[in-house]
């Protein structure tokens, strides 16, 4: 599960809130402190928002600016309170957690989750705004309320880390989960952008029992859709032991496939990214279209700055199957 709780029980999130989250490898630079970063472009800016800290903005979705990937600045939360309908739901959450935007007809939904860590009391959250640029007068979030809701002891999944995606036949799809019985997916009605009601099938995207596994960020590419999701343990600084793991399918609704042709859905999944020098435990990613290339954003946390946790941004790359890596380069890794 993904929260900034976790991270204070650690030397490297303490690490990580005396240094202010700045990291200095790979080109980046500014504040890099994002946590289960979601990556999204308006005009020529990109945006990432993150994991709220309850010590800073009422623990709302904080959001970060660049305008070439590489220098991020910190702008703030995307609310300066949290939205009405949490607290009658599930009283008292510190923060806000796991955010993903996605754009359509003009108008930017940003997915969230409210949760108690540890059990599957959870919700997700909708806003929306026609513009991501604070300074344009037409920037105001506006709450739709409550999309999903997990409940213990009643249901065997988790209604955190929200992804959506929409297909060209017109429907709109929110992946979601985290541990239980893993990632699961809704139908949404894309104007609105919350579930919808006369499709109330719940989809088994992938699973490890029970195991550790959440994250879910899909994109569509060449007739694929690719669903990325982090496996192993979140948010415990230099001990973290997140990675990165990639599956494919021809429908949205799975099955999503291995190279190996193993089912997520049965613990299968191709590891697309784990610790690599420095770079530990990286996941809580999220993949954006950007014309030509995809690229993927994820948090992890620096061995070189005691475990504090950094942004990186990078374009995948594409083998002749089809199947994405990461650029070693962007990892210290020579070619």
């Amino acid at each position: 599960m993904k929260t900034i709780q976790k991270h204070l029980k650690t030397l490297g999130v303490l690490s990580a809130l005396l240094l202010g989250g700045h990291g200095h490898m790979q080109g980046l630079t500014g504040d890099l402190g994002a946590h289960d970063p979601g990556l999204f472009k308006d005009g020529d800016t990109y945006y990432v928002f993150s994991t709220g800290d309850e010590y800073y903005g009422n623990g709302n979705i904080q959001i970060r600016a660049s305008k070439d990937l590489k220098n991020w600045e910190k702008l703030g939360t995307v609310l300066p309170e949290k939205p009405d309908w949490i607290m009658p739901e599930l009283f008292v959450v510190p923060n806000l957690w796991a955010p993903e935007v996605y754009l359509k007809d003009g108008m930017y939904y940003l997915y969230y989750a409210a949760s108690h860590f540890g059990t599957n009391e959870s919700a997700i959250g909708l806003l929306t705004n026609t513009t991501l640029d604070p300074k344009n007068p037409n920037y105001k979030w506006e709450d739709k309320g409550m999309v999903l809701r997990s409940k213990a002891g009643m249901d065997n999944w988790n209604a955190i880390d929200p992804a959506r995606l929409d297909t060209p036949d017109g429907r709109a799809w929110l992946a979601f989960g985290s541990f239980w019985d893993g990632i699961k997916m809704r139908e949404l009605d894309p104007k609105t952008g919350l579930l919808l009601d006369s499709n109330p099938e719940l989809y088994k995207l992938a699973s490890r029992g029970g195991g550790a596994i959440e994250a879910p960020a899909l994109i569509e590419r060449d007739g694929y859709y690719y669903l990325f999701v982090s496996f192993d343990r979140c948010c415990a600084g230099l001990d973290s032991t997140y990675k990165m793991i990639v599956g494919r399918s021809k429908s949205i609704t799975g099955p999503y496939l291995d190279k190996a042709g193993r089912d997520l859905a049965q613990g299968g999944g191709g590891l697309l990214l784990e610790t690599t020098g420095r770079f530990i435990g990286p996941g809580g990613q999220s993949v954006y279209q950007d014309g030509n290339r995809y690229l993927l954003a994820h948090h992890y946390y620096d061995g070189d700055l005691m475990g504090s946790i950094t942004l990186q941004v990078t374009a995948l790359q594409w083998d002749t199957e089809g199947w994405p890596a990461v650029n070693p380069q962007d990892y210290g890794v020579a070619p």
